[in-house]
């Protein structure tokens, strides 16, 4: 059985007020490099990880070196877990948008199955990339506990292939910064343990 541990990156500028912030590699807030220790030291302590791979954005880098350091084993990039593609939205703030494109704003919000970000990916396309990391996994570490640490986006686009869920329940899926989710794959069962587990970030101060 593979089992796969799915995290999100911790905090950073941009998730209040809330931007779209895809490719603009923000770096970890103060807020953000404490729960990349929390998350580090719970999964250290739960389970025994062989990788982590991670997004090329430097918020998943130092959140998947956390874990990585913590749990004494290598961390590598892995290009299909990045964050999607916002095109021409990059770092606007949803008001913004919400202002100047309501339509469209209310396409990726209500049905993001039909969206296409203006010079950016679609949902389809995120889910494809998401099918891709899910697929080395349970190719070349079978048996293996791996670490996954990616973004809002693409998580929730592997969580909903997991599932046998559609693109349109996108949004039904949360995940917060430094959240686990943890699959177990088996040669005839996907069985999803948890999601957007968060018990691991209580001392830590929010907003």
């Amino acid at each position: 059985m593979t089992k796969i541990l799915l995290i999100r990156h911790g905090h950073v500028e941009g998730i209040k007020p809330e931007r779209f912030r895809g490719r603009a590699d923000v770096p970890l807030t103060d807020r953000g490099a404490a729960e990349a220790k929390a998350v580090a030291q719970r999964i250290a302590s739960t389970w025994r990880p062989t990788k982590v791979y991670t997004s090329p954005m430097k918020r998943c880098i130092d959140t998947g070196v956390a874990i990585a350091q913590a749990c004494r084993v290598d961390a590598e990039v892995l290009t299909d877990l990045n964050d999607i593609d916002y095109g021409l939205w990059q770092w606007r703030s949803y008001e913004e948008v919400q202002q100047t494109e309501p339509q469209k704003f209310g396409v990726w919000f209500t049905t993001p199955q039909f969206m296409r970000f203006p010079r950016g990916e679609s949902l389809q396309e995120l889910v494809a990339r998401g099918a891709d990391a899910l697929r080395l996994v349970v190719e070349y570490h079978f048996d293996d506990t791996i670490v996954l640490v990616g973004h809002d986006s693409i998580n929730r686009a592997m969580l909903l292939q997991l599932l046998d869920q559609p693109l349109s329940a996108y949004w039904r899926l949360a995940q917060e910064p430094c959240c686990i989710n943890e699959i177990d794959i088996a040669e005839r069962r996907v069985r999803v343990v948890r999601v957007n587990e968060t018990s691991h970030l209580a001392g830590i101060a929010r907003d």
